[in-house]
């Protein structure tokens, strides 16, 4: 496919993804009916839809209409690009563009430049301070490919050859002891022996970080409250020799724990609801909550347009739901570890504040908040303790 082609392609694409179709579903429906499209074209259609979806509300301004076309010419007006030199109409090149379209578009907005909604940015700029503007910028751009290094089976220093050898090129980062930035070869990490034999995990940077602070000891009993798809659960089992329980109000999202935990060579042991009670309590208990996931928007650009400030409300009521549950399950002495990949004030902070006023016996040890940035993503993280006595 030509350059010009793959344009029109994405813009076909988005106008699904603008009429409610997941990105990723519209994507793979293309993919399937395209069999002349190679690799290099899918990977391309796919970086030219996740960058316009980024960057959905200045696109949109720049490039004059809330549509797949006027996203793809905002993404060239954005670049620098004159869009007449794309849309041409010849071969499978996107049509060539109107007088209107050559004349459409304006000056973004406060809120269209850094691409929020407008309800958004009031809470952007309360949580993130002075800083808001570098944040908004950059969920804009792409996110980082990451992996954890098993401490449980390698080191940074040894995997890296190892990595290479099959064509992921991949460097230390400060973030964390375990985390790697891979900067070539991405797509091969799945059929990488590093990978598939437990050597490493793709996570992201501050994901691990978060486990870092965690205060795991050997020998204690820990369990992963919402643990998703385990990759904290794996993190922590990595760090020290304990007793590891995932549970998850979804169970189907813990399928492929099993076999990567395996795959890891570290043993975890999954808990239905009904178990909790029973096998508790246990020495900490982390909760990595449902949140907004604003922190990982370079990842899931999507969820940054279907946020709402009702939604973001009812986020909040299950934040404080499950942290409620979960204290009654920590020992006495023990650890209750809070964590969001959200930059909001309203799901990080504010949470934490709440918990100690509707439970005074509780007293926070620390918490911390990662920003978006080149190691990692946007993540929250807070222990507390029972006071004594």
């Amino acid at each position: 496919m030509t350059p010009e082609a793959r344009i029109a392609t994405a813009a076909e694409i988005l106008d699904e993804v603008l009429a409610g179709e997941p990105a990723e579903k519209a994507l793979t429906g293309w993919a399937r009916r395209s069999r002349f499209a190679g690799s290099k074209d899918r990977a391309a259609i796919r970086d030219h839809v996740f960058d316009a979806l980024r960057c959905k509300r200045s696109f949109a301004a720049i490039g004059g209409a809330m549509t797949g076309r006027g996203l793809m010419i905002g993404l060239l007006r954005a670049e620098g690009r004159n869009p007449d030199e794309v849309f041409t109409g010849q071969g499978h090149a996107p049509a060539a563009l109107s007088e209107d379209e050559r004349a459409a578009g304006h000056a973004p907005s406060e809120a269209e430049a850094a691409d929020l909604p407008d309800w958004m940015l009031p809470d952007f700029t309360v949580s993130l301070g002075e800083g808001w503007q570098q944040v908004a910028d950059t969920l804009r751009t792409r996110a980082p490919v990451m992996l954890r290094v098993n401490a449980r089976k390698t080191t940074r220093e040894d995997v890296l050859p190892l990595l290479a050898a099959d064509g992921v090129i991949a460097q230390p980062v400060e973030v964390s002891p375990t985390a790697l930035v891979v900067v070539e070869g991405a797509r091969r990490i799945g059929g990488a022996a590093a990978y598939l034999n437990g050597l490493v995990e793709l996570q992201d940077g501050a994901s691990q970080a978060v486990v870092d602070r965690l205060p795991l000891a050997e020998g204690q009993r820990v369990l992963d409250y919402c643990a998703g798809g385990g990759g904290k659960t794996l993190a922590m089992a990595g760090r020290v020799r304990a007793d590891f329980y995932a549970h998850d109000a979804n169970p189907r999202r813990l399928k492929d724990l099993p076999d990567r935990a395996e795959r890891a060579g570290v043993p975890v042991k999954l808990l239905e609801t009904g178990m909790l009670s029973a096998r508790g309590p246990f020495d900490l208990v982390l909760c990595d909550a449902p949140c907004s996931g604003s922190g990982a928007w370079r990842r899931s650009p999507e969820g940054k347009w279907a946020l709402t400030d009702a939604s973001l409300t009812q986020l909040n009521r299950v934040q404080d739901e499950i942290l409620d549950n979960a204290q009654s399950l920590v020992s006495a002495g023990g650890v209750l570890a809070y964590a969001t990949c959200s930059v909001f004030q309203r799901e990080n902070q504010d949470r934490v504040a709440a918990f100690i006023s509707r439970l005074p016996d509780w007293r926070v040890l620390w918490q911390k908040s990662w920003t978006p940035g080149p190691e990692g993503d946007g993540f929250f993280a807070a222990c507390l303790t029972r006071a004594a006595g």
